[in-house]
């Protein structure tokens, strides 16, 4: 019967795994994996050299580092080199995880500091990415289903801040913003529905070009930001420095244990998504490359790189779950962080435009959560790992003060809503034993 379930699942997907799309399509595709996951990554340096103080120059250069560093994790994410990467349509970037470390050891020891401390703490996911397969028998449908599901439930708030302008934007809310993100919304929805072949693949792209159109003329675009860009950035390994440092490395310990928790919850996603259940060494090798693509940023000037969840919601929306498409979104990040006149293009999206595709992906993330959970028993103790986990993951995500007074430590860990429920799922999924029921008492 579950073979059944999984082969309906498969079917459903337009292009597998392993399908490699014509490349004008891959291209096309490609292109929505990287708006989806655009401002997340240029975002963390933005912020983290914003505090720090750092010239527009120098803020400049980090974003294009951290775009080239992305493509290069991504593209072995997807594509596999020996026992590194996954192989699955997974995009990779710079963690709002890390901000907090970075800017506690940047404040001290500059840039230098950084990303000596990210090229040390990646050896914690290198090292722990060979212990994955003793624990994946902690993950039962119950737990991976109500981890997909806060994949998705805590990226929404996120969203409808974008849809609404973007937190702490004046015109928050405004009935501009609204309109714009419902209408995106609204033309992806009946693109995905109703289109047919590309058309309906296509549709996020599709709408965020639609909303792109439509902002113009109410003044929703600057491009400021692409005429200050400059043509062409090279990336230069080491061009700050760097400082090895275990006192700078503490920080970044506990972050690299929340990302790799959310990386394994993040590649279940997506293997749920893509019709295929990912094998432990699937997933240990996904770890891997989070280590090694982490690895490989502090060389480059950039910070840690892990999965974005953002994007598994494209798989189920897009029916595409091709990694030669994620292998091209790679390369084109590598293009983009080479030559940032393309990436400001990208980055002048408006939050609203944005935040009406991510309502619906972050939706369909959810949704793959619940499609997970609906085949596993509810029983007392299921349905109290799912309500427990649930609404410890949401409450921090939607009060983070919550966790205000936790000493530092235990609050990284549970400063992401992802990390927080998925702890919670894991230590009742431990505590709770199982309900076994007496078949003689059943018949009776």
């Amino acid at each position: 019967m579950e073979g059944n379930k999984k082969v309906r699942a498969s079917s459903e997907i337009m292009y597998k795994i392993d399908d490699k799309p014509p490349i004008q399509i891959s291209i096309l595709l490609a292109f929505q994996h990287i708006m989806a996951a655009f401002g997340g990554i240029v975002a963390v340096p933005l912020v983290v050299g914003g505090v720090l103080g750092l010239p527009v120059n120098d803020l400049a250069f980090l974003v294009s580092a951290a775009l080239f560093a992305a493509g290069i994790a991504t593209f072995i994410q997807a594509k596999g080199i020996g026992i590194v990467g996954a192989r699955v349509a997974c995009v990779m970037g710079t963690d709002f995880t890390f901000v907090g470390p970075s800017i506690a050891v940047g404040s001290t020891m500059g840039l230098p500091g950084i990303f000596g401390a990210t090229i040390l703490g990646s050896f914690v996911e290198i090292i722990l990415s060979r212990f994955i397969k003793p624990l994946r028998r902690f993950f039962p449908p119950i737990v991976t289903g109500t981890v997909v599901m806060l994949i998705g439930l805590t990226l929404l708030p996120v969203s409808i801040d974008w849809a609404a302008g973007g937190y702490g934007a004046p015109d928050y809310g405004s009935l501009t913003n609204v309109s714009v993100a419902v209408s995106v919304l609204v033309v992806i929805m009946l693109l995905n529905r109703y289109a047919k072949g590309i058309f309906s693949s296509a549709a996020v792209i599709l709408g965020l070009i639609f909303g792109y159109i439509i902002s113009y003329p109410l003044g929703l675009l600057d491009f400021t930001p692409i005429k200050d860009a400059g043509w062409v950035a090279i990336p230069t390994p080491f061009k700050y420095g760097i400082t090895f440092s275990l006192t700078a490395v503490i920080p970044f310990i506990t972050a690299y244990l929340v990302t790799t928790i959310e990386t394994v919850g993040c590649l279940m996603a997506i293997g749920e998504a893509s019709g295929k259940e990912l094998s432990s060494e699937e997933i240990s090798s996904g770890i891997l490359a989070d280590g090694v693509g982490s690895f490989i940023a502090g060389f480059f000037n950039a910070g840690p790189n892990t999965s974005f969840s953002q994007n598994v919601g494209l798989i189920p929306l897009t029916k595409v779950a091709s990694r030669f498409v994620v292998i091209i979104s790679g390369i084109i990040l590598i293009l983009l962080g080479l030559f940032p006149k393309f990436g400001a293009l990208i980055a002048i999206m408006p939050n609203p435009v944005l935040g009406g595709a991510g309502i619906i992906m972050f939706g369909m993330v959810a949704a793959a959560g619940i499609k997970t959970i609906k085949n596993v028993p509810l029983n007392n103790r299921n349905m109290l790992i799912l309500a427990i986990s649930i609404g410890i993951g949401l409450g921090v995500t939607v009060r983070p003060d919550f966790l205000q007074h936790l000493p530092n430590v235990l609050k990284s860990l549970f400063s992401s809503g992802i990390s927080a429920g998925t702890i919670t799922a894991l230590l009742l999924n431990i505590i709770l034993k199982e309900e076994y029921i007496d078949e003689e008492v059943a018949v009776k």
